[in-house]
């Protein structure tokens, strides 16, 4: 069936993301009927905005990304310096070498990185963000498990003894963890104490560890300091991050790895 809108992909898209701000699930069958072309079409027209974040796929149909990360200020935590973050995903994508296990922890960029990697084959995701997992979900080539745990008011993540429980039952490749802040000396700031332990068990049961953190969250404090750059193999920030404290941190001994291109300690 062809085209009989008139409307450029872009235009339809937009459409179908608009449609779906009303809350309901779309099926493919309906959106081929009511924009009059295929249902290969809209496939593809649902396949690139799920791997935009603005989507996620369901068995035969559509419903807003939001509605799966349940409309928390999760969401507009997410969209703060997005382009910055999918550059770093971009980057620590490329540290992925399948077959691998993959620790993703809770956080807004790990979530771009999960975007990222869903195309990825041979692939084990271990997380405990509902996030994450269900970005992935309907990734034909990654096994997701989602720790269990308690859901984090205000983010859909879970934490607390369940959950470090059974992160002690792993053993990944690679572990890739946000920080809500990091100072010039290298600390790792995280604003929740429950969220503090599960990145320090996650460094441990896993061979490389990665942070992953945007030019906005470095020469700041928080809440909980939670570890060291020196203990972890690197930290991915963006190419808008002062100059000086990049300076300050790998004269501290931190390998810092700047979105698109690495600079040594």
């Amino acid at each position: 069936m062809s085209n009989k809108t008139g409307l450029s992909t872009q235009q339809r898209q937009s459409r179908i993301c608009k449609l779906l701000e009303a809350g309901r699930e779309l099926g493919i069958s309906e959106l081929a009927d009511m924009f009059s072309t295929s249902e290969m079409t809209i496939r593809r027209d649902l396949t690139k905005l799920q791997q935009r974040g603005q989507v996620l796929r369901t068995h035969g149909g559509v419903m807003p990304a939001e509605r799966m990360m349940f409309e928390f200020d999760f969401s507009a935590r997410r969209k703060d310096n997005q382009i910055a973050k999918r550059a770093i995903a971009k980057q620590a994508a490329k540290l992925i070498s399948p077959p691998s296990r993959v620790i993703l922890d809770a956080g807004t960029t790990t979530l771009e990185l999960a975007y990222e990697i869903q195309g990825l084959a041979d692939l084990t995701v271990i997380t405990p963000s509902l996030a994450v997992a269900s970005a992935l979900q309907f990734s034909d080539e990654v096994q997701t498990v989602l720790l269990g745990g308690v859901i984090r008011r205000g983010s859909p993540d879970l934490t607390g003894a369940m959950t470090e429980t059974m992160l002690d039952m792993f053993a990944a490749d690679i572990a890739f963890q946000g920080a809500d802040a990091i100072d010039a000396d290298g600390w790792c700031y995280n604003s929740d104490l429950r969220i503090a332990k599960i990145d320090q068990k996650m460094r441990q049961r896993a061979r490389q560890v990665y942070v992953l953190a945007d030019s906005s969250k470095l020469g700041k404090t928080a809440l909980v300091r939670n570890g060291t750059l020196n203990q972890v193999d690197g930290l991915i920030t963006d190419d808008k991050a002062d100059s000086a404290i990049i300076e300050q941190l790998r004269s501290a001994g931190a390998t810092v790895i700047i979105a698109g291109r690495t600079q040594d300690k």
